[in-house]
């Protein structure tokens, strides 16, 4: 809390009078990043174009997010309530689903498998690449591409 005060330019009293726990401001902070998520998976589905690439672009742009915030990389994120863990993907599950089925109904994606099995293996690969970033055996080239790839394969897109 000192460490983020000191950064914020601000006492550590003014961090605990906002955030009266470590936790606390976690969980803030991961809830701003949710809705960056939210919002990029937005702003690429209102720009219309080929639902492949609506996903491709919201998996750059997530990854982007995951870089960029180390925090999602930390184990007590990593380790969270699942109770927190499917509220915060809530709003990003409500979004893929439709984008799935948007997907499936023009006939991108594969129709065999259920939006929601397909959702729930997305989130999966995205933390299993997450994983294989934060523990050093891939690069963040070599995930963003082997997760792009996985989730192309999973969705039973023919890649060009």
């Amino acid at each position: 809390m000192e460490q983020i005060a000191a950064e914020a330019g601000v006492t550590r009293q003014t961090v605990y009078a906002h955030y009266p726990s470590r936790p606390l401001l976690i969980n803030a902070v991961i809830d701003r990043i949710t809705a960056e998520a939210t919002a990029a998976l937005d702003a690429a589905t209102e720009n219309g174009g080929p639902a492949t690439e609506v996903m491709l672009g919201w998996l750059d742009v997530t990854w982007q997010l995951f870089e960029r915030y180390p925090l999602l990389q930390h184990p007590s994120v990593i380790a969270a309530d699942p109770t927190d863990t499917d509220r915060r993907h809530a709003p990003v599950v409500e979004r893929l689903e439709r984008l799935i089925e948007r997907g499936q109904d023009t006939g991108e994606f594969d129709g065999t498998l259920s939006p929601a099995w397909l959702v729930s293996a997305t989130i999966a690969l995205g933390h299993a690449a997450g994983a294989e970033f934060a523990a050093g055996r891939m690069t963040a080239t070599q995930t963003t591409a082997a997760l792009r790839h996985s989730i192309l394969r999973l969705y039973g897109v023919r890649e060009a």
